[in-house]
C-alpha cells in the first residue's frame, strides 16, 4: 500500500491549484491534485509539508482534512489522504517543471484526472453544512421564514423533506425553496417517500432512503446531484456501487427525537467512512460545533435538522 499526501490549495478566488503529471510518468499527461508519497517515519501532516515544499516551494500553515480515498490501479495500491489547504507561506511554482493550473471545482473536467482524484473533486464541490427541512410545511410563510434564515447562516444545501404534503403542495413548496436557494448559492435535493425518481429534474438532484437506496439498480441517468440515507456499512458500499455522489450516515450521536436509538460514536462512524471513496456527512445529534469532530473522522460535513433549522425565524 502506497500511503499518499495530497493538497487542495485554495487562493482568494476559490481556485483550485492542480498540476499536469509527465507524460512518461504512471497515469501521464492527466490533472493532479499535488503532493506525494508518505516517507517512513513521516506524519502524514509532515509528508504533506515536505511534498508541498519541494513540488512548489510552499509551506501550508493551515489545512484540515478533505477525504481519504482507496484506490487500486491494479498494479499498485494506494491510500491517498487530501487537505483542503486555506493558508500558506510563499509562491506556488512548478519546481518539477510541471504545468500549474487555478481552477474552481466546477470547472474540473473528471475525466483529465487520475481515477482515484475524482471523488476529490465531488468533494470540493459539496458544502460542509447541510439541511435537512424540518416539520411545519403546511405552513408555507413560517416555513420559507426559516428556510430563508438557514440560507443566511451558511447552508450549503437544503433537502427539503416534507412527508406530510401531497405532491401537489410540495411542488408548490419546492418551487418556491428553489427560488430561494438560488438566490444564496446552495443547492436544493428532492426527498420524496415514494416515487421520488418521478422528481428527477425538478431541482438540483434527489435523494434515497435506506430503503430505497438498497431497491435501486443503477444510478439514474442525468439526475444530478444524488444522495442517500445508510446506516451500515452494506448501505455505504451501495451507494458507492452506485456511484452516488454522497451519503448521509447516522445516528453519530444521541437525539432528541430518538433518545434510545442506538447510536454509532465517532470511532464506528470513522471505521466505517475509512472504507469508502464518497463523501460522507455526520448526522444525529450533530450541532454547529461538531464541524471540526466531524472532520477529523473523515466526514464532508455535518447533516440535520435542528443543527440549521432556525426555530424562531
Amino acid at each position: 500500500m502506497i500511503h499518499v499526501a495530497a493538497a487542495a490549495i485554495f487562493d482568494a478566488e476559490g481556485r483550485v491549484l492542480v498540476t499536469r503529471r509527465a507524460d512518461h510518468l504512471h497515469q501521464g499527461g492527466l490533472w493532479e491534485f499535488p503532493g506525494g508519497k508518505r516517507e517512513p517515519g513521516e506524519s502524514i501532516e509532515q509528508a504533506l509539508a515536505r511534498e508541498l515544499d519541494e513540488e512548489l516551494g510552499i509551506l501550508p500553515l493551515a489545512y484540515d482534512p478533505l477525504i481519504r480515498i482507496r484506490h487500486s490501479y491494479g498494479d499498485r495500491r494506494l491510500l491517498l489522504e487530501f487537505f483542503r489547504v486555506t493558508r500558506y507561506q510563499g509562491r506556488a511554482r512548478g519546481l518539477e517543471a510541471q504545468p500549474l493550473k487555478w481552477l474552481l471545482p466546477s470547472e474540473m473536467d473528471p475525466h483529465r484526472f487520475p481515477a482515484a482524484d475524482r471523488p476529490v473533486i465531488t468533494a470540493l464541490r459539496l458544502p460542509s453544512r447541510y439541511l435537512i427541512t424540518g416539520e411545519n410545511a403546511k405552513q408555507a410563510k413560517s416555513f420559507l421564514r426559516r428556510l430563508d434564515r438557514s440560507l443566511e447562516q451558511g447552508v450549503g444545501i437544503v433537502q427539503l423533506r416534507a412527508h406530510g404534503l401531497a405532491d401537489e403542495g410540495y411542488r408548490e413548496l419546492l418551487s418556491a425553496s428553489l427560488t430561494r436557494c438560488r438566490l444564496q448559492g446552495a443547492r436544493l435535493i428532492v426527498n420524496r417517500p415514494q416515487g421520488v425518481v418521478d422528481w428527477l429534474g425538478t431541482a438540483d438532484g434527489i435523494h434515497f432512503t435506506a430503503r430505497q437506496l438498497m431497491s435501486l439498480g443503477c444510478r439514474p441517468p442525468g439526475a444530478g446531484l444524488l444522495g442517500a440515507s445508510c446506516h451500515s456499512p452494506e448501505e455505504l458500499m451501495r451507494a458507492v456501487q452506485l456511484q452516488l455522489d454522497y451519503a448521509l450516515l447516522s445516528p453519530v450521536e444521541k437525539t432528541p427525537s430518538h433518545p434510545q436509538a442506538t447510536t454509532l460514536g465517532w470511532r464506528r462512524f470513522a471505521e466505517w467512512v475509512d472504507e469508502v471513496n464518497i463523501p460522507v456527512y455526520a448526522l444525529g445529534g450533530m450541532h454547529p460545533d461538531s464541524l471540526s469532530q466531524a472532520k477529523r473522522a473523515g466526514a464532508q460535513g455535518i447533516a440535520g435538522i435542528s443543527t440549521f433549522w432556525v426555530i424562531n425565524p
